[in-house]
């Protein structure tokens, strides 16, 4: 199509998309990219600063199609039914319109939903935002890890007997996880180990494991599970080898081996050949490909859309619950202030603040770009660390009347022998007193 019907078209799915959305805290804004018109996004060219690409070919109907591999939308048209200037709507406009809408959708009622449950005002929520749709988002966020930058990736292997003792993990990892670290290396970075327990006892010793068996599973007092290293949140993926399954009435659970705990990890129940010393990466493939689902979900990644979509999704959206985490730290440090008069704020708190605004500033000024997920971080972490101040926690629950319990002792042998020489002083007073008034009664009877 010419520049003129691209910049018609581009005009009349912007009209489309205002009077669909009913959000007014996300907005879908399209870009007309003049150096495209003639050729295919390839991965290597999308927009870093865009959210999706359409690429828009004439066909012989209208469809749309997401890339799997990345984040454009290949659509096809009849080049009959590009509007004209003079059109007053055009039904190529409302279908891209509406596929728009559909492929982010989901973005707008987590975002939606964030800020109903944030101190933000009701005029920036969204409205209409159903019981059913608040529970399911509610699920998930419980469900989820907070955000970390590091998470530290814990891979078990516990077997009931002695065998197998040795496994292909490091293989696994490079061909199964490997993959999915770089794609989420923009948003979390990852520390991994692993560890092999033999004659490892299962929480439940029955055989056919039903959902309520499955809480008690993890044999956390004898399965050394490996902890936290450097202070970064650890999420556990457990392979047990052993005689266990998932029993269940639905058929797809009756055949699935595994389950995943909130805000801690996965365990797969593997089942091996008889006497197989070795579990090799061809069965490791299976629990691997689970693990990285299952990780995904810890993360809170949106579920509709593509990979790459649903990535830049759940970048925008951990930019916004950092960014609320922020305001609302530094509005409770605001609230704090004047409720609490007789409390000494430190300079450090006030350079936290200030650096937490500027942060702010920039991660807004730059919300759906690369490095607003980074400002936005940074200023939730200087915000908190003001917030938190040892020396501000310490004057915070020091009231005055915990000051008068402490210090009184101290002051009372000192304040008691001062209070009774002040006594005797003013007996002696009032004494010397009346001895000097009853000496002019005398001297005047004189």
């Amino acid at each position: 199509m010419s520049t003129n019907e691209a910049s018609n078209l581009v005009r009349f799915t912007q009209h489309a998309l205002d009077d669909l959305n009913d959000f007014p805290g996300h907005h879908l804004r399209l870009k007309y990219d003049a150096n495209e018109t003639k050729q295919t996004v390839q991965p290597s060219q999308s927009d870093p600063e865009s959210a999706l690409t359409v690429n828009l070919a004439p066909g012989d109907a209208t469809t749309a199609t997401l890339s799997p591999h990345i984040a454009v939308l290949d659509m096809t048209y009849p080049p009959n039914s590009l509007p004209s200037p003079n059109s007053a709507s055009s039904p190529l406009a409302s279908y891209i319109a509406n596929q728009l809408q559909a492929t982010f959708s989901e973005e707008q009622t987590i975002l939606s939903y964030l800020l109903s449950t944030s101190s933000m005002s009701s005029s920036a929520r969204r409205q209409g935002l159903n019981a059913e749709a608040v529970e399911a988002l509610s699920q998930r966020t419980s469900r989820s890890l907070r955000y970390a930058p590091t998470y530290h990736l814990s891979f078990s292997l516990f077997t009931d007997g002695a065998v197998p003792n040795t496994w292909d993990i490091e293989v696994a990892i490079d061909q199964y996880m490997k993959p999915l670290f770089d794609v989420l290396e923009p948003i979390h970075n990852f520390t991994v180990d692993s560890q092999v327990q033999l004659y490892a006892t299962p929480g439940v010793q029955s055989q056919i494991l039903n959902k309520e068996h499955l809480a008690s599973f993890i044999n956390a007092a004898e399965w050394p599970l490996s902890p936290s290293i450097g202070g970064a949140p650890t999420v556990n993926f457990v392979i047990f080898v052993g005689n266990q399954s998932i029993g269940s009435e639905n058929e797809q659970a009756e055949n699935s081996q595994s389950w995943m705990i909130p805000q801690w990890g996965s365990v797969y129940l593997l089942h091996l050949p008889s006497r197989e010393t070795h579990v090799s990466a061809k069965f490791l493939k299976q629990p691997m490909l689970m693990f990285g689902g299952h990780l995904l979900s810890l993360l809170g990644t949106p579920q509709s859309g593509s990979l790459p979509l649903r990535l830049s999704t759940l970048s925008r959206i951990r930019t916004t619950d950092l960014l609320l985490r922020a305001a609302s730290s530094l509005g409770s440090l605001a609230r704090l202030s004047p409720s609490l008069p007789s409390i000494s704020i430190p300079r450090s708190v006030a350079d936290g603040v200030a650096n937490s605004l500027q942060h702010l500033e920039q991660a807004c000024a730059d919300l759906g770009g690369p490095n607003g997920l980074l400002h936005a971080r940074i200023a939730e972490e200087e915000a908190e660390r003001a917030f938190f101040e040892k020396s501000m926690v310490g004057q915070l629950y020091f009231p005055d009347e915990h000051k008068i319990a402490v210090y009184l002792p101290l002051l009372g042998p000192t304040g008691v022998p001062l209070i009774l020489g002040l006594i005797n002083e003013i007996r002696n007073w009032v004494k010397k007193r009346k001895q000097q008034a009853q000496e002019r009664k005398a001297k005047k009877t004189q």
